[in-house]
């Protein structure tokens, strides 16, 4: 089964660390240890935050607590047999929606993409993903996948900016 502490570790890493960013054009504006201010304003953390705590036990506990709670745990990730296609779920779910990052499995393991990782679904990824050579197999396509939803939104926006 997947282990959550190996892929929050990686994520918390790609996400820049317990570091608060606020740089321009990003969509999310604000940003501590890539939880976003405009996506989740109610989220506890941001309160130690606007007092001045960035760093700490007390903070990086809430961080872990917010990834576990809103991405792996919505995924299922305990159940997950591969720590690969667990980690692409995760990470794909944190940077872009769970939704979307479930829709994406759905697709390629023959599922209806509603974007709802239920018992079916999980029953279809358990039926697709077998063994090393098939996870693997599961991760090239869910990168490529990716890479055509980034597109998309890359032509999306390119169309909506005047010249």
């Amino acid at each position: 089964m997947a282990n959550f502490d190996l892929c929050f570790e990686k994520v918390i890493h790609l996400e820049g660390g317990y570091r608060l960013h606020n740089g321009p054009g990003d969509r999310g504006g604000m940003t501590y240890a890539g939880i976003s201010r405009n996506a989740w304003p109610d989220w506890p953390g941001w309160q130690l935050i606007d007092a001045g705590e960035t760093q700490g036990d007390r903070i990086e506990s809430m961080v872990r607590t917010f990834y576990k709670a809103h991405f792996w745990d919505q995924l299922h990730g305990d159940i997950i047999g591969f720590q690969g296609v667990a980690f692409v779920l995760y990470d794909f779910a944190v940077n872009a929606g769970l939704k979307t990052s479930v829709k994406i499995a759905q697709r390629i393991v023959g599922a209806t993409p509603d974007g709802i990782l239920g018992k079916k679904t999980i029953a279809k990824m358990a039926a697709y993903v077998t063994d090393e050579r098939e996870e693997r197999l599961f991760i090239a396509e869910f990168s490529l996948a990716k890479v055509f939803h980034y597109k998309n939104i890359c032509l999306s926006d390119s169309r909506r900016r005047p010249d």
